[in-house]
């Protein structure tokens, strides 16, 4: 992800998270992180004609990943992108040495975590009251990453035809 891509990424985020969508400000401090020897966090982008139709985001602290963001398109829902998304930032975790990988995900979005599940993450708690204004709570996942062998390679789920993923 860069810069330019900060104002088709809002368009899907106010879409995809009204409650509790993320501002400007908030990828742009994530995207000042993510470029140099220091970068802290990696995002990436999906496009499919040229139209960004997915994005994704991990903030990395010592030897712990954490994904902070994965957002799909409606009408890219169920074509397997999320995953891809999801094993690019497997990919940067162990590029980054991140021995646990955590998130947060809505305890109603069922969908998000059947995905996690499948990569292999495991509930570890809740969060009450975690995203605001809506006051819902998130569950807490972690996967811990395998030391001797590359976890993000070693699942290859099937993506979608003709979509690109970019840093």
């Amino acid at each position: 992800m860069r810069w330019w891509d900060i104002e088709p990424v809002m368009e899907l985020e106010k879409d995809l998270f009204p409650q509790d969508a993320w501002s400007r400000g908030m990828f742009w401090s994530e995207l000042a992180h993510s470029r140099g020897p220091g970068a802290t966090r990696r995002y990436v982008v999906a496009e499919k004609d040229e139209q960004i139709i997915g994005y994704a985001g991990l903030v990395v602290s010592g030897d712990q990943g954490d994904v902070q963001t994965i957002a799909v398109a409606r009408d890219h829902w169920g074509t397997g992108l999320g995953s891809r998304l999801l094993t690019e930032l497997l990919r940067a975790a162990t590029s980054f040495e991140c021995a646990e990988v955590l998130l947060e995900c809505r305890v109603d979005n069922v969908r998000a975590q059947k995905l996690y599940e499948r990569f292999g993450f495991e509930p570890i708690g809740i969060r009450r009251g975690y995203y605001q204004p809506g006051n819902v709570d998130a569950l807490v996942m972690r996967l811990r990453m395998a030391s001797d062998d590359d976890s993000a390679d070693a699942t290859s789920p099937d993506g979608e035809q003709g979509t690109e993923i970019h840093d």
